[in-house]
């Protein structure tokens, strides 16, 4: 489901960078030096294993067909993952839900005014391209928990559909109030659009693919080059994830054949107005008929018309209407138990089903998963055995809406608690730069796992590719902090993939890697994500699916076998101070804008420059900023600062004269719990399901993260009291977080 990381390529800088020596020494976060040694040794082993040939065949084999959720193929495929697990010596099985997933029983756009076009809603066959021609088992072009009409209103132009997009056709005097909405794809995830155009008063959403963002304008489309064809749709999900993700009858329980469910009409998360997505060869001949005014420069896409706003005269039916069954999903989970901490878990996964065949997303990153899990099979004939139990699973129906994720964690939710130290998650994956992001606890072992893991084309570690990636690309201070810090930063995780309820709703540490930046294109969601793409314009070799599995097998066995887990809260302490800066400079800018509107009215500037005919837009007089009081957030991350830095004493001190078994328990299990401790049971407001108070993705932005998430869009909602409480709860998670790790501290300098 998610997009991955997209950056220019960095082969020039490539060329200079002269070889680095992969880590080899024994500074292993959270080993002793004894221990260390014996790790590297099997670490270098298990790096040889993955083989390209096998991962291309993997691949392969799993997107020969389409397997969506439900689909016969899908099974099948889940049943032949669970083989393959259990032949590499895992004890494997299919664990079984049941979730509501409407599929299309009739779609229809078409143009009625000022001239007539029906749209095709359908991507054409590539020739050369067999995968493309499988009609009978591919979905068609539809956006899954859309809401269902027949509705025939105006047209209106709104860019991404965004709220800041909404604020310039305000501006404008023009309303959606009645109308059919087109947005392009981008700017947001895809369910933001409906969900603030059904706000607005519309009754019906288009989504298309403007050719700017990922058609000609980026270069040749497929079948010459990687970007979206004129006829090529993006499917998608535009279930109301940043409320709740999963199952929208049982949110909050696991989707399990017998559970309680709630009648559709009282499900909260599906969309209330009719959506579809469409190319832009079909959206075209829409754009062209609208009038109104010329669109601002930045929402000009790159078809060969004028753009406008609109309304009129384009006129446009949208028909929509589902089949809304319940439809089994098939998560495969695949276990080593572990020798020492058979109770503790490490968590890996990645999804398996996919809107169409999905070689890149999501199977590139799914064979990786399977590649890691034979060489850990083969690890263990030679005599290795993880010290904690290693839990591989296969994820359905994520492209929905994380469903197989969602409901197995919710299922499981109470064993998760007490046995879970890490949620190490994988969506897909191609060629260029490693991207992670995660818990910000976790940064130091991700950098020194990536130290320890070659690029397979640059010849440096996949560390020092990523710092040239930052230091070119990025702006002068993100160049600065890439040269001078230790380690580099790992990003905040929103939303779009599996992770979701394990970080945001469970409190579990949490990874997300994956390999991307050098494989644009635009098949994304489409029938064109196919292996003849993928083998085309991707990860062609296959070299960077062998270094995901290195990557993210690195990472399972140095959690998995850690004497301590490899936590580390100075990043933490760090980063959290940075989002309280972004907080006050939030609050500084929404004050300096109300303080230049009220400043106009005042002068009456806006009076002079308003529409005479539209009197009621011009805006109106507004209370000045209140005063919010920073002190608890900044005395919270100062007391986390200085607690960072105690166990960063005591844990060295620890692991350097050695850690006996129970002190190792109980610090052990403390560690797992810190991440909790930024989490509350009573939830971000009007979305309970999400507990972090951290992390989150943004109510309007879907899969980009919001960081202390409740407090950042109370100061851009001006909710001034709501804002000095939920900073109030940030701090008092913060202060938590500290005292906890001033505890982890104290046992270990016992």
């Amino acid at each position: 489901m998610s997009r991955r990381l997209q950056l220019p390529a960095l082969s020039v800088i490539a060329l200079v960078l002269s070889p680095t020596p992969l880590v080899q020494g024994t500074d292993l976060r959270g080993f002793t030096a004894a221990s260390a040694a014996t790790q590297v040794d099997w670490e270098n082993r298990f790096r040889a294993i993955p083989d390209p040939a096998r991962i291309r065949a993997a691949l392969q084999h799993l997107s020969a067909r389409p397997h969506h959720v439900g689909s016969p193929y899908g099974k099948a495929n889940a049943e032949w993952l669970r083989d393959q697990f259990t032949s590499y010596g895992w004890e494997a099985k299919i664990e079984e839900y049941r979730v509501l997933f409407p599929t299309p029983k009739e779609r229809r756009v078409e143009l009625l005014e000022p001239v007539k076009y029906v749209a095709r809603l359908e991507e054409p066959v590539i020739p050369g391209d067999p995968s493309t021609s499988q009609r009978a088992e591919q979905l068609p072009t539809y956006n899954s928990y859309s809401g269902e009409g027949d509705v025939t209103a105006p047209l209106v132009y709104v860019n991404y559909g965004v709220p800041a997009d909404y604020e310039e056709l305000e501006r404008r005097g023009i309303s959606v109030r009645g109308a059919i909405v087109i947005a392009r794809y981008g700017g947001s995830w895809r369910g933001i659009k409906p969900k603030l155009a059904a706000e607005k008063g519309a009754v019906g959403c288009i989504i298309y693919s403007d050719p700017r963002d990922d058609g000609y304008a980026q270069g040749e489309v497929y079948p010459a080059g990687p970007w979206r064809p004129r006829e090529g749709v993006q499917r998608g999900s535009v279930l109301d994830l940043p409320v709740a993700p999963g199952d929208p009858l049982t949110v909050g329980t696991g989707a399990t054949p017998d559970a309680a469910r709630i009648d559709r009409a009282a499900a909260t998360t599906i969309m209330k107005i009719p959506v579809l997505p469409i190319s832009y060869g079909d959206a075209q001949p829409l754009l062209s008929a609208l009038g109104g005014a010329v669109v601002p420069e930045g929402w000009r896409g790159a078809l060969p018309i004028t753009y406008r706003t609109g309304p009129g005269p384009a006129r446009v039916r949208l028909k929509a209407e589902f089949h809304w069954n319940l439809t089994p999903v098939y998560n495969v989970v695949a276990t080593l138990r572990g020798s020492d901490f058979p109770d503790e878990w490490v968590v890996r996964g990645n999804h398996h089903d996919a809107w169409v065949n999905g070689a890149e997303d999501p199977v590139a990153g799914m064979v990786a998963e399977l590649e890691e899990a034979r060489a850990l099979g083969e690890l263990v004939k030679q005599g290795w055995r993880p010290r904690r139990t290693i839990v591989y699973t296969a994820w359905d129906a994520e492209e929905p809406a994380l469903l197989g994720s969602t409901e197995w964690a919710e299922h499981h939710a109470a064993e998760l608690r007490q046995k879970a130290v890490l949620y190490l998650n994988t969506d897909g994956n191609g060629r260029g730069y490693l991207g992670a992001g995660g818990s910000h606890s976790l940064e130091r072992m991700l950098n020194q796992v990536a130290r320890s893991v070659e690029d397979p084309e640059s010849r440096v570690t996949v560390w020092k590719r990523q710092q040239a990636a930052r230091i070119r690309f990025g702006t002068p201070g993100q160049r600065r902090e890439a040269r001078e810090r230790g380690d580099l930063r790992i990003d905040a995780l929103g939303s779009g993939s599996d992770f979701t309820p394990f970080l945001q709703h469970l409190g579990i540490a949490t990874l997300n890697v994956g390999f991307g930046g050098e494989d644009g294109g635009g098949i994304y969601h489409s029938i064109y994500d196919t292996f003849a793409w993928f083998t085309r314009f991707s990860d062609t070799s296959f070299v960077y699916g062998r270094a995901l599995a290195q990557v993210a097998g690195t990472l399972v066995m140095r959690t998995a076998n850690a004497d301590l887990l490899p936590h580390e809260f100075g990043a933490l302490a760090e980063t959290a101070r940075g989002y309280v800066g972004e907080l006050k400079a939030l609050r500084e800018e929404v004050a300096g804008r109300i303080a230049e509107v009220n400043r106009q009215l005042d002068d009456g500037v806006l009076a002079a420059t308003a529409d005479p005919k539209r009197p009621e837009k011009l805006p109106t007089r507004e209370a000045p900023a209140l005063h919010l009081n920073f002190a608890a957030l900044d005395n919270a991350t100062e007391s986390l600062s200085r607690a960072a830095a105690r166990f960063e004493r005591a844990y060295a001190a620890a692991l350097g004269r050695g850690v006996d078994r129970a002190t190792a328990a109980a610090v052990n299990a403390m560690l797992r719990d810190a991440e909790r401790t930024l989490t509350s049971d009573q939830g971000l407001p009007r979305r309970p399901w999400y507990r972090h108070l951290l992390y989150a993705p943004g109510y309007y932005t879907g899969y980009g993260v919001k960081t202390m998430p409740a407090a950042r869009e109370a100061i851009e909602q001006r909710a001034w009291g709501e804002a000095e409480t939920e900073m109030g709860r940030v701090a008092e998670a913060l202060a938590r977080t500290a005292a906890h790790v001033e505890r982890i501290a104290e046992r270990l300098e016992r």
